[in-house]
């Protein structure tokens, strides 16, 4: 019955949103969770107003012919794009990216109209192993200046998208501009990373990630590492 919402991307100034925005998405794994929510910041990177609703469902039908089930887990703006990382399970392992144009999605969010289905532009797999016979799948990603992208990956022993498993391990990766994987390391001990966050300081990458135990007795963690 809930909205869902998993992932959180920050979107550059465009018109009506001079400092930019925060858009929030729902997973999609179902019908009730198809939209989004955009937050508008001022120049202190505050949120300012109320949230408002974006409909997304011409991108979620759209994968919904790609994938057996969709749940977007990840969202990042990278250069002229806005990336989206579809989570696999052990029913449907495929980890993937998915590129959006971003300037006709700024346009059509500014003039109120609903989101382009033409701007979908490219849906990449990536494979990331598996722990213990479970297939490690997104969580979530960052962007990196370099290029590329930081992700989280989980191997939960689930075969749908909503419900939860056990953890049987977890692991923080680098995706380079190549759409390989360059680093990838396994996390101990298996802290379930549902997301990142990834910032330049000098020649230094500071990844921070946060995690989720599926148990509301349990504390979420907020974890930082630093990669030279």
């Amino acid at each position: 019955m809930k909205p869902d919402f998993e992932s959180l991307a920050a979107l550059p100034p465009f018109a009506g949103y001079p400092a930019g925005a925060l858009l929030a998405l729902e997973s999609g794994s179902r019908p009730n969770r198809c939209t989004g929510a955009l937050l508008a910041l001022d120049a202190n990177g505050a949120v300012r107003g109320r949230p408002r609703a974006i409909g997304l469902e011409p991108w979620y039908g759209a994968l919904a012919r790609e994938f057996r089930t969709v749940n977007i887990e990840g969202a990042f703006v990278a250069g002229e794009h806005l990336s989206l990382l579809q989570r696999g399970n052990k029913g449907d392992a495929r980890n993937a990216r998915i590129r959006i144009a971003l300037a006709p999605l700024l346009d059509a969010i500014a003039a109120g109209r609903p989101t382009p289905r033409a701007g979908l532009s490219d849906i990449v797999e990536f494979k990331l192993g598996t722990i213990a016979g479970v297939p490690l799948c997104f969580t979530d990603g960052a962007s990196l200046p370099s290029g590329g992208f930081a992700f989280t990956a989980v191997a939960e022993d689930t075969d749908d998208s909503y419900a939860d498993g056990d953890c049987a391990g977890s692991a923080i990766g680098i995706a380079g501009e190549d759409d390989r994987i360059a680093a990838l390391w396994q996390l101990e001990p298996a802290l379930k990373v549902e997301g990142i966050a990834a910032r330049v300081i000098r020649k230094t990458t500071e990844l921070t990630v946060v995690t989720d135990a599926d148990d509301f007795t349990i504390a979420g963690r907020l974890l930082r590492c630093r990669l030279r």
